[in-house]
């Protein structure tokens, strides 16, 4: 294997390359240069009687690796691997840095999956597992034997039938709880707006603050008969989960614990808001949590690919999405400054009507509806100053908003490719 023109065969897959020796020392320090030493063959596998080296390894891709010795530029296939192309290259010592740009940006579009899209169908067997786990370790108690079964029942409508009656109950209760919480606002504005109970003592007429409930008392009954519910349901749950600390961060489950303390509060604390009426709205508007609850109906039907796919890209751009919101800070702050010293000095000394705003933060908020296209009208610029600055952030407001659309869209290209071919393979499996 000495000289210029001297040539080399190589058997890679059952398939024989020759090439000439010089060919290989394109590269010194790579596997292919080393073949042309003289001691190669006490190396590696070579067969005397064919005067070849053997490596079972892609034919395939061996072709694009020898091609890159003679013409010192790197491709591959457009259907491979990334990852079986990384570990073609580390074989025979080639980094992939040397890719050339074309076949590097053929790779990275394929858009590598973020670790929460990655783990998109591990998480829905994480429970599971953490189960096995404890049955593992534990020994067969009570407990041991029916904590999948009640959490089964209490967090998985679909996997028993006693489950999906639970979920139906727990359901209507939800609903019900959310027609209370309607039906009381009402009782709160016409409380709040002046309906008050006038009570006569001898010759003495005064007006007393009666609590809103003691209208409909029945409101107050029936919500405290379904939070009896809601604590029963989420002492089971929490309970006989098998990880408490990610059942305390799930955000649902947050919100199921904090509507369990306005009604309690409210009947503890009944003789103190009948002398603080505001302590009592206070607390009714706590209650909203109770149309946070309405999300848990998500658990009683399967989430469509397409919304998943969106938590998950939404996920993917918060930087991008904490940067438009910076965006909009500044040019908030800034045509809100234009808007508030350019209507001061451009106004006509003879001008005798009232200006639409009072103070640069009223400013602040016509910059953000501006910017946002939304326009309530309820301030207007009148000098020319002022039309021109109002002109301009509309612009703006509209590049700030449309820019980031198409990385958006090509995210969510990606991940909803990467979804469907998960929902193919997973098929796939079943069948």
């Amino acid at each position: 294997m000495e000289g210029a023109k001297e040539k080399i065969i190589l058997n890679v897959g059952g398939i024989r390359h020759e090439t000439y020796c010089s060919t290989l020392r394109t590269f010194p320090g790579t596997k292919l240069c080393r073949l042309t030493e003289p001691h190669a063959h006490s190396m590696y596998e070579y067969d005397s009687s064919t005067k070849e080296f053997f490596f079972d390894r892609s034919a395939e891709l061996f072709g694009y690796v020898l091609n890159y010795y003679r013409t010192k530029h790197l491709h591959c296939p457009a259907d491979t691997c990334r990852s079986v192309l990384e570990e073609e290259l580390a074989f025979w010592e080639i980094s992939d840095a040397q890719l050339a740009p074309c076949c590097w940006l053929k790779l990275n579009n394929k858009e590598r999956q973020p670790e929460e899209f990655n783990m998109w169908d591990e998480n829905e067997l994480a429970d599971d597992q953490c189960l096995i786990v404890q049955m593992e370790r534990r020994d067969f108690s009570w407990r041991a034997r029916w904590q999948p079964k009640i959490w089964a029942i209490f967090e998985k409508p679909y996997s028993s039938l006693g489950a999906k009656c639970l979920a139906v109950v727990s359901l209507l209760f939800i609903i019900g709880i959310v027609i209370i919480f309607c039906e009381e606002t009402k009782a709160q504005f016409d409380f709040f707006a002046g309906n008050f109970t006038i009570v006569s003592h001898s010759e003495v007429t005064h007006i007393v603050h009666e609590p809103y409930y003691h209208q409909a008392p029945y409101l107050l009954h029936l919500e405290l008969f379904c939070v009896l519910w809601f604590t029963f349901e989420f002492s089971m749950r929490f309970c006989f989960c098998p990880d408490k600390k990610k059942f305390l961060k799930n955000p649902l489950n947050v919100v199921d614990f904090l509507s369990l303390f306005p009604v309690y509060i409210e009947l503890f604390t009944a003789k103190q808001i009948q002398k603080m009426p505001t302590l009592g709205l206070w607390l009714g508007s706590v209650r909203v949590v109770y149309l946070l609850k309405l999300l848990k109906i998500s658990k009683l039907i399967e989430t469509p690919l397409i919304l998943r796919v969106l938590s998950y890209t939404l996920k993917s751009i918060l930087r991008e999405i904490c940067i438009l919101l910076m965006m909009l800070a500044f040019e908030t702050l800034f045509f809100g400054s234009l808007f508030f010293y350019g209507e001061l000095l451009g106004i006509h000394p003879s001008f005798t009507g009232d200006l639409h705003f009072t103070d640069i933060l009223i400013c602040f908020w016509w910059a953000l509806i501006t910017l946002t296209t939304v326009g309530y009208g309820d301030i207007i610029p009148l000098t020319t100053f002022g039309q021109v600055t109002a002109a301009l952030a509309a612009i703006f407001g509209m590049l700030t908003i449309i820019i980031p659309i198409p990385i958006f869209l090509v995210k969510f290209k990606g991940y909803y490719a990467i979804a469907i071919s998960k929902q193919k393979l997973k098929m796939s499996r079943k069948e």
